[in-house]
C-alpha cells in the first residue's frame, strides 16, 4: 500500500492568508515551512488514486504530486475519487475545484453527504458541470477502493437529476447511493476480485459544520449552541474542529445511536499484505473503537492541531481550550502523545494549527516527540506499507 501526504496544516493552511503570527510570518520568509491543508492520497490500484478530503489547495496538491497528474496528451486523471472524513469547508471546498471531471466518485457518510447536498447545495452548484457519484462510507464495514473506470464520460443526465445528483427521492430513501452504478461503475461484487485496498470509518465526533447546525442552536449557525452541532463548541480561528471531548470509551457507541458520522477516522487496509493505516485529522474523543484500531495499525497519522490544552487561549485565537475546540491536545492530561508512545506502529501528527510550535522545524517540541518515537508528517512525504 502506498500513501502520499499532500498536506499537513489545519484550516487556513500555513501561512494563513490573514495571519501574521510568528509561524505564518516564518513560513512566508522560509517557503520550506509552508504547509497545505491536511490531506492524503491513497493508491488503490496501479494508476488509480483516492484523495482523502478535498481541501481548498487540492489543485496545487495534485500538481505537486507527480503520480496524481494527468497522463500526457489526455484529460484522464489518475484521481479516481475522494474520501471525506467530515463535511467541514476546509475538507470539502476543493470538490468544486474538480468540476472539470467527467464524473467524480465521492465516499462519505450519510450525514456528510446530506450536509453537502442539502445544506451547502453542492449538487445544485456542480450539477451543470459534472456528476458526483456517491458511495456510502458505513460505520464498521470495509469499502473496497479502485473499481475499474467506466467506458468514458457519462452520458448527460436529465436536468432534474443533474441539478442535485445523489439526492434521495424521499427522506430515508437509499436511491442516492445507486447513482454510482448509473454512472457506469462496476457493481461491487464484480469489482471486488481485483481490488487491493479497502477503507472503513470509525466515528470520532458528532460535531456538524457550522452551516449544518440546526436553526434552534445558539451561536454561529444557530441559536442554541455556539458553533456546535449537538454536543459542544466548534473552533474559531484557523483550526477546523470537532466536538469537545477527551478519552471516552463510550464515544463510538453513542455516536452510532445519534446517527453519527459527522467526523470519522479512516482505517485503510491492504487486502493482500494486511498492512493497515489509521488516518484521523480531527479527534474529539478517544473511544474504545479508535483505541483498538490504532493498536492494530502499522501506521497512525492523527490530529496534531494543538500542542497543549491552553494553546488556543494563550495564542489569542479564542477563549476555548483545545478540547473545547474539538481537538485532543498532543501533551498534557488526555493528550494523545502518551497513548501513541506505547504503540509499535509508526506514528505521525498532521493537521497542525499555525499556533502549534511544531510548525517551526527548530522547536524543542520536536525533540520531545522524537524521545517518544513520534514524528510530524511533512507535505510530500511518501509512506509505503
Amino acid at each position: 500500500m502506498l500513501l502520499r501526504v499532500l498536506g499537513t496544516a489545519a484550516g487556513g493552511g500555513i501561512p494563513q492568508w490573514n495571519c501574521a503570527c510568528p509561524s505564518c510570518t516564518g513560513a512566508r520568509a522560509h517557503p520550506a515551512r509552508r504547509r497545505h491543508h491536511a490531506s492524503l492520497a491513497v493508491q488503490a490500484t496501479e494508476g488509480r488514486w483516492y484523495i482523502v478530503n478535498a481541501t481548498p489547495d487540492i489543485g496545487d496538491q495534485i500538481e505537486g504530486c507527480p503520480p496524481l497528474r494527468p497522463r500526457p496528451g489526455t484529460r484522464r486523471s489518475p484521481v479516481a475519487g475522494l474520501i471525506l472524513t467530515d463535511a467541514e469547508l476546509d475538507h470539502t471546498l476543493g470538490i468544486a475545484r474538480l468540476r472539470e471531471a467527467a464524473g467524480l466518485e465521492v465516499l462519505a457518510t450519510g450525514a456528510v453527504r446530506d450536509a453537502l447536498l442539502n445544506r451547502l447545495g453542492l449538487g445544485t452548484v456542480l450539477g451543470p458541470y459534472t456528476e458526483l457519484r456517491w458511495r456510502e462510507l458505513p460505520h464498521g464495514q470495509a469499502v473496497p477502493l479502485g473499481q475499474a473506470p467506466g467506458p468514458g464520460p457519462a452520458e448527460p443526465a436529465d436536468p432534474a437529476a443533474r441539478a442535485n445528483p445523489g439526492l434521495p427521492a424521499a427522506p430515508g430513501d437509499d436511491a442516492g447511493w445507486a447513482i454510482a452504478e448509473r454512472a457506469g461503475r462496476l457493481a461491487t461484487d464484480e469489482a471486488d476480485s481485483g481490488l487491493l485496498v479497502e477503507v472503513s470509518a470509525i466515528p470520532v465526533s458528532r460535531k456538524r459544520p457550522r452551516y449544518a447546525v440546526p436553526a434552534d442552536s445558539p451561536g454561529p449557525g444557530g441559536k442554541r449552541a455556539a458553533g456546535l452541532g449537538d454536543d459542544g463548541p466548534a473552533e474559531t480561528g484557523g483550526a477546523s474542529g470537532s466536538t469537545s471531548g477527551g478519552a471516552d470509551r463510550r464515544g463510538s457507541e453513542e455516536q452510532g445511536r445519534d446517527g453519527g458520522g459527522w467526523v470519522v477516522a479512516l482505517r485503510i487496509t491492504d487486502r493482500v499484505s494486511g498492512a493497515t493505516a489509521l488516518y484521523a485529522p480531527a479527534i474529539a474523543t478517544w473511544s474504545a473503537e479508535l483505541a483498538d484500531a490504532v493498536a492494530e495499525a502499522d501506521c497512525v497519522i492523527v490530529d496534531g492541531t494543538f500542542w497543549d490544552e491552553d494553546e488556543p487561549c494563550r495564542a489569542g485565537i479564542g477563549t476555548r481550550t483545545a478540547t473545547g475546540m474539538g481537538h485532543l491536545p498532543i501533551v498534557g492530561p488526555g493528550g494523545t502523545a502518551e497513548r501513541l508512545s506505547t504503540l509499535h506502529a509508526r506514528c505521525l501528527y498532521t493537521h497542525l494549527n499555525n499556533t502549534n510550535p511544531l510548525v517551526d522545524p527548530g522547536a524543542a517540541e520536536h525533540r520531545r516527540l522524537a524521545e517518544w518515537g513520534i514524528e510530524v508528517a511533512a507535505d510530500g512525504m511518501v509512506i509505503e506499507l
